[in-house]
């Protein structure tokens, strides 16, 4: 059975930091750490942005790999 969360523990402090990143370009930075008076509503609302460019950029990151990937193993079968 798996446990939630990443598997290594490195990962998590990236996460955050991605976090971070992706609420100050969407400048709701203050919010999603903490230091806002916004309402419940607003912070779900942001947390939901927040989250879903997370997982747009991760889904990025994981297509390129598959390109890189499949184009090395491409560049080795020429040789």
């Amino acid at each position: 059975m798996s446990k939630k969360g990443p598997l290594d523990p490195n990962a998590a402090k990236a996460l955050n930091e991605m976090r971070i990143e992706i609420a100050r370009d969407l400048g709701v930075a203050e919010e999603v750490i903490g230091n806002s008076t916004a309402s419940v509503y607003d912070l779900v609302r942001m947390g939901g942005e927040v989250g879903g460019n997370m997982t747009r950029k991760l889904v990025e990151m994981g297509q390129k790999q598959l390109v890189d990937k499949d184009e090395n193993r491409e560049d080795i079968s020429k040789d």
